[in-house]
C-alpha cells in the first residue's frame, strides 16, 4: 500500500482547521497542540468529516518537543505539508512568553521541519498584520531576525528590554515574515516552498480575547474604519493558504501575504492614520 503524505498542523484552532480542510483530503493529518484536549476536539470534528487524523501535544518553545513532533511525522510517511498556526497574542501572555512562542518557536519549527519536508512540499506560517505596522527596521536588524541561529535569536539587541506586549508581538511577527523569506532558500534545496500569511482580525477565540481585552476599543475602531469594515473569517485565510500550498501557487515562496481588510492601508492613507499635531 502506498505511503500517505503527511500534513502537520501546529495549533488546532480555527485557522489551522480551515486550512487543512482544503489541503488534507487523502493525506494523513497530525494535529499538534499545547493541550491534547484541544487537539482531540479538533480531530473529532475533522474525523467526522472524513479526514484521517491523529493527535499529539507540542510546546513550540521547546526544541525537544518540536523535534519529537517532527520525528513522529516522519515516521508516519513523507511530510508534504506544514501549517503553523499556533501562537499567543498581546492580551494573552507576558512579553517573555510572546517572544519564546511567537518568535523563537516559529524559527525553531522552520529549522527542524526544513530537514524533513519532502520534495514538492509546502509550508504556511500564520503571522499577523501587526508585523506590518512596526516601524521600519534597519537592514542589519532585518537580516539578524531572518538569519540569526535559532538558539541565539532571543539574545539579539532588538528583542532585549522590550516591556510592552504589543511591541513584543509586532517584533515577533515581523521576525516571522523575515524568517520565512530566509528559510525559503533553505527549503528550496529540498524542492519545497514556504510562505507566511499575515491576517488582520480573524474571528477566533484569540481574536475575541483581544476584542474584549484592554485594547478592545482600539481593535473595534480598527475594524469600523477599515476599507472592508469587518473582521475576517478562518475560511478566508484557508482560501489563501490553499492557493499557496497547491500547484497553482508553485511559483510563490518566501512571500508574506497581508490580508487585513485594508486596515494597514487605512493606517497609512486613511481614517486610521495618526493625526498630525
Amino acid at each position: 500500500m502506498k505511503t500517505k503524505e503527511v500534513i502537520v498542523v501546529i495549533g488546532a484552532g480555527s485557522i489551522g482547521q480551515a486550512i487543512v480542510r482544503r489541503v488534507g483530503t487523502g493525506r494523513q493529518i497530525i494535529l499538534a497542540d499545547l493541550t491534547i484536549e484541544n487537539a482531540d476536539a479538533a480531530a473529532k470534528v475533522l474525523s467526522e468529516a472524513g479526514f484521517e487524523v491523529s493527535t499529539t501535544t507540542v510546546d513550540v518553545s521547546s526544541r525537544q518537543s518540536v523535534q519529537a513532533l517532527a520525528d513522529k511525522a516522519a515516521s508516519q510517511g513523507e511530510v508534504w505539508g506544514l501549517i503553523h498556526a499556533a501562537g499567543v497574542s498581546p492580551s494573552q501572555a507576558p512579553v517573555n512568553t510572546i517572544l519564546h512562542v511567537d518568535l523563537y518557536g516559529t524559527a525553531l519549527i522552520l529549522e527542524i521541519f526544513s530537514n524533513i519536508i519532502k520534495e514538492g512540499g509546502s509550508g504556511i506560517v500564520i503571522s499577523s498584520q501587526s508585523g506590518h505596522r512596526l516601524p521600519a527596521l534597519t537592514a542589519e536588524e532585518d537580516k539578524a531576525l531572518a538569519t540569526t541561529p535559532t538558539e541565539e535569536l532571543l539574545n539579539l539587541p532588538i528583542v532585549q528590554n522590550i516591556t510592552d506586549t504589543l511591541h513584543a508581538y509586532q517584533v515577533s511577527k515581523r521576525g516571522n515574515s523575515l524568517r520565512v523569506m530566509a528559510e525559503a532558500v533553505r527549503w528550496s534545496k529540498r524542492g519545497a516552498r514556504v510562505n507566511t500569511i499575515s491576517p488582520g482580525i480573524i474571528i477566533t477565540p484569540l481574536a475575541k480575547d483581544e476584542l474584549t481585552g484592554p485594547r478592545g476599543e482600539g481593535y473595534r475602531n480598527m475594524l469600523s474604519n477599515s476599507p472592508v469594515g469587518r473582521a475576517g473569517t478562518p475560511d478566508e485565510v484557508g482560501n489563501v493558504a490553499a492557493l499557496l500550498m497547491s500547484h497553482e501557487g508553485a511559483f510563490i515562496t518566501g512571500s508574506d501575504f497581508l490580508m487585513d481588510g485594508g486596515v494597514t492601508a487605512s493606517y497609512k492613507f486613511g481614517d486610521l492614520a495618526p493625526k498630525q499635531a
